[in-house]
C-alpha cells in the first residue's frame, strides 16, 4: 500500500522520513488533526528540513483509523476542496500509530516517555477534557475521572494518561513535556492546565506541584473547516489521486493556527509553515470561537430544522446568509478584544468559505455535543450584551435553535439523532417539560450548560422565549426569515 499512495497523483513526500524523530506524541488522531496540525508538520519536512515527526494515538474510539494509518506505513492524503478544483498531498510524518485499547496502555504511556518527546498535543474534543463548559474545572464526579482515580496507573481518560505519563517521566529523571491542546475551547490552554493540575491533585500533590513547576499549557486557537469523512470523500480522493485510502481527508484550502509561544522543552519553526505565534492567543481564540463557530452553530441547528443537510445550503438562503454575518458583526464582534484585525473582512470571508460548494458541511455534524459549545459560541457573548444592555436576539434564536433541536423530534414529526455527553440530561429536561415556555426554563435548568445566573436574567429568558415560541408557531425558515426581515 507504500507505495501506491507514494505513486498518488498528490504532493508526496520526499524528504527523508527516517530522519523523522517522533518528537509529538498526539493524542486524538482524528479528521481535523490530520488535515491541519500534521499539514504543517509535514511542510515543515517538506520545504525546511524539520526533524518533527508525531507518534499518533487514540485512547477510545478510532481502532480503524489507527489501523487503516498501520497498513499504510503511516501515510494518509489530505485533499483540499473548493469548487474550482481538488488538490492533494500524501501526509508523511506520522512515525508510529498506537491505540491504548488494542496496542495496550503500556505501550503508550512507554512512548510518551521516550526522552526525544517534547510535546504532548490533543484534539480529543470538548467532551474529551472531562470538565464543566461553564467553569471550564474538572468534572470530579466524571465517570472517567471516577475510574481513574481509584487505578491511577491504569487511566483511561486524556487527564490521566498525561498524568501517568509525567509521573514516570518524573519518577526516570526526565524533563518534562510540554501540553498542547489544539480544541475548540476558549482559553484551551488553561483550561488543559485546570484539568491536568485538578487531577493530579487528586492523585499525588507532590507530583502535582511537579507538573506546575515544570509543565507549559500553551493555549492554541485553529480554523480550519473538515467535514466528517464519507464514502463519497473518500470515493472523490481516490478519482483525484487514482489510489484508495481509507485513511485519506478532505478540506477546505483555508487554514490558520495561532499559537501561544510558551514550550519547556522546544517546538517546531511552525511559522515557516504559516502559523502565527503570539504572547497571548485569547483574542484569537474568542474571535474564532464566536464569529465563526457562534455563526457555524446558528446555522446548524436552525439550518437543519429548515431541512438544509449542509451548510452551503444554508448561504444559498438570503435571509440565512444575512443573519449569520449579521449575527458575526452585530451581536458577535463587538464582544472581542482582539486588535489589529479587520474583522468585516473576516466576516465576508467567512461567508464565502461557508459557501464552498465541495465542502458539504452537514449541519447534523456542527450541531452535535451542543452542550459543550453553547457555553463559549453564544453564552459569553450574551453576558457582555447584559453587561452592555445591548441587542442579542440573533444570539437568542440560536439558543432558541438549540432547544428546538434537542427536542429530538424536528419540524415534520421525524427523529432527530441528538449526539451529546450530556444526553441524559438534556432528554429528562425535555421529558420533564411540555412544548413552550415550561421546555424553555427546564432546558435553562441545566447548570452545567448555563450557570446559575443567567437563567435568573428575566430579559434574557424573556428573549429566550420568544425566540422559541416563534420557531414553534412559524418553524425555522420562517423565523429566521422575521428575524432577518428586522435588521
Amino acid at each position: 500500500m507504500e507505495n501506491r499512495l507514494l505513486n498518488a497523483k498528490a504532493t508526496l513526500p520526499h524528504y527523508n522520513r527516517d530522519a523523522l524523530q517522533a518528537r509529538i506524541v498526539h493524542l486524538g488522531f482524528g479528521a481535523f488533526h490530520r488535515a491541519h496540525q500534521s499539514v504543517y508538520a509535514d511542510i515543515l519536512a517538506a520545504e525546511h528540513g524539520s526533524d518533527w515527526g508525531y507518534c499518533e494515538v487514540n485512547l477510545i474510539g478510532g481502532e480503524q483509523q489507527i489501523a487503516d494509518l498501520k497498513q499504510q506505513d503511516n501515510l494518509y492524503t489530505v485533499a483540499e476542496m473548493s469548487a474550482d478544483a481538488w488538490t492533494a498531498r500524501v501526509v508523511g510524518v506520522a512515525k508510529r500509530a498506537l491505540h491504548a485499547q488494542v496496542d495496550g496502555l503500556e505501550t503508550v504511556l512507554a512512548a510518551m516517555c521516550e526522552p526525544q518527546v517534547a510535546i504532548v498535543s490533543l484534539t480529543i474534543t470538548e467532551k474529551g477534557y472531562c470538565h464543566s463548559p461553564a467553569t471550564g474545572q474538572l468534572m470530579a464526579d466524571h465517570p472517567l475521572i471516577v475510574g481513574d482515580l481509584q487505578n491511577p496507573h491504569q487511566p483511561k481518560s486524556a487527564a490521566g494518561v498525561i498524568v501517568e505519563a509525567l509521573a514516570r517521566r518524573k519518577a526516570a529523571g526526565l524533563p518534562a513535556f510540554t501540553v498542547m491542546s489544539c480544541d475548540n475551547m476558549p482559553e484551551n490552554g488553561h483550561v488543559t492546565r485546570n484539568v491536568v493540575c485538578a487531577y493530579a491533585h487528586a492523585v499525588n500533590g507532590e507530583l502535582a506541584d511537579w507538573i506546575e513547576a515544570n509543565v507549559t499549557f500553551p493555549s492554541t486557537m485553529v480554523d480550519r473547516i473538515v467535514p466528517a469523512v464519507t464514502a463519497d470523500t473518500l470515493d472523490k480522493i481516490e478519482q483525484l489521486t487514482g489510489v484508495r485510502d481509507p485513511a485519506g481527508v478532505a478540506c477546505e484550502p483555508f487554514r490558520q493556527w495561532v499559537i501561544e509561544d510558551n514550550f519547556v522543552a522546544g517546538r517546531p519553526e511552525w511559522e515557516k509553515a504559516g502559523a502565527e505565534l503570539v504572547a497571548d492567543v485569547i483574542p484569537f481564540e474568542e474571535m474564532k470561537l464566536r464569529m465563526l463557530n457562534g455563526s457555524h452553530s446558528f446555522l446548524a441547528y436552525l439550518g437543519y430544522l429548515a431541512g438544509y443537510q449542509h451548510i452551503n445550503e444554508c448561504m444559498e438562503d438570503d435571509n440565512y446568509r444575512r443573519a449569520a454575518h449579521a449575527l458575526m458583526l452585530k451581536e458577535q464582534a463587538p464582544t472581542l478584544k482582539v486588535k489589529g484585525v479587520d474583522l468585516a473582512h473576516y466576516a465576508d470571508l467567512l461567508i464565502a468559505r461557508y459557501s464552498n460548494t465541495a465542502l458539504r458541511h452537514r449541519t447534523w455534524q456542527i450541531a452535535m455535543d451542543g452542550s459543550q459549545k453553547l457555553p463559549q459560541r453564544m453564552l459569553d457573548s450574551v453576558r457582555w450584551h447584559r453587561v452592555h444592555q445591548r441587542d442579542f436576539s440573533l444570539l437568542a434564536l440560536g439558543i432558541a435553535g438549540w432547544m428546538r433541536y434537542v427536542g429530538g423530534v424536528d419540524e415534520k414529526g421525524q427523529a432527530i439523532e441528538v449526539c451529546d455527553p450530556l444526553l441524559a440530561v438534556i432528554q429528562r429536561a425535555v421529558n420533564n417539560s411540555a412544548q413552550g415556555e415550561a421546555r424553555v426554563q427546564a432546558l435553562l435548568g441545566i447548570d452545567a450548560i448555563f450557570g446559575s445566573e443567567l437563567p435568573k436574567d428575566a430579559t434574557f429568558v424573556a428573549q429566550v422565549q420568544n425566540a422559541y415560541q416563534t420557531l414553534l408557531e412559524k418553524g425555522a425558515k420562517a423565523a429566521v426569515a422575521q428575524y432577518a426581515a428586522a435588521l
